[in-house]
């Protein structure tokens, strides 16, 4: 990992969606919590596309965004991602960190901004607390970061796909609160850009101030064969320099065999 590089992109990242999240966040409020932009249409379209198996698929899939899952596939990315027995603990004790108190934040806010969910009659599900930011769309998000960017640390090929459908998920979770009828859209909406917020900050704060140990592996200052192929290169130097020294005092035998 380059921290330069790392800290730059995450840094910028993180600034972007905060002040996304923060002017969304000011109409919310401005507005009294009424619904938003496409809020009442897309709530009105989920209640008129519901067959039976759409709400269980549904369902199945807002269950993973919140509990036990999300810690679990943060641990696994985590012990993936790492080289070495203390990176694995490190990261593993990061990326818990990094989701517990995501989701301790985005319960102030949501205590702070106090919106009301959509009308009860249209739930398919249970729900309870306050609608902005949503919590299944947050922590689904921040999950869905964490194990994507243990991914392209780690995995050399086949990356694309894994964080495709990785991010895909992170993006399902959030919609089915808006089919289920128990989040407004800007309610989910609010929920990523939380998420790639704190993500963002995260991410810096990790680049900035990790020591260089728990950042790179043994292998990377120098690479597997550092010090052999700087003896080799050495080596061969002083190999054409003799070379060239020769050659220079009888040009007229270049070429020539030297006789016994």
């Amino acid at each position: 990992m380059n921290r330069k590089s790392s800290t730059e992109l995450a840094g910028s990242t993180g600034l972007g969606a905060w002040a996304a999240f923060g002017v969304l966040t000011m109409v919310v409020v401005g507005a009294h919590g009424a619904p938003l932009f496409l809020d009442d249409a897309l709530l009105h379209w989920s209640l008129g596309h519901r067959p039976a198996a759409a709400v269980a698929v549904a369902r199945g899939l807002t269950a993973t965004g919140t509990g036990v899952v999300p810690y679990a596939l943060v641990a696994v990315a985590a012990l993936v991602a790492g080289r070495s027995t203390r990176q694995r603990l490190a990261a593993v004790l990061l990326g818990a960190v990094c989701l517990g108190a995501g989701q301790a934040a985005r319960y102030g806010v949501m205590e702070l901004v106090a919106r009301a969910r959509p009308p009860l009659p249209d739930w398919r599900t249970h729900a309870s607390g306050w609608a902005y930011p949503s919590g299944h769309s947050t922590t689904a998000a921040l999950t869905a970061g964490l194990v994507i960017l243990a991914v392209r640390v780690r995995a050399p090929r086949g990356r694309t796909p894994i964080c495709l459908a990785v991010g895909c998920w992170g993006v399902l979770v959030g919609l089915t609160r808006v089919h289920l009828g128990v989040h407004w859209f800007t309610d989910v909406l609010g929920g990523w850009l939380f998420a790639a917020g704190w993500l963002g900050i995260c991410v810096c704060a990790a680049a900035w101030w990790l020591p260089a140990r728990l950042v790179t592996g043994p292998t990377d200052s120098n690479g597997p064969a550092g010090p052999a192929s700087s003896y080799s290169d050495s080596s061969s130097d002083s190999t054409g320099a003799s070379r060239e020294e020769h050659a220079s005092q009888d040009p007229g035998r270049r070429g020539r065999s030297r006789p016994a």
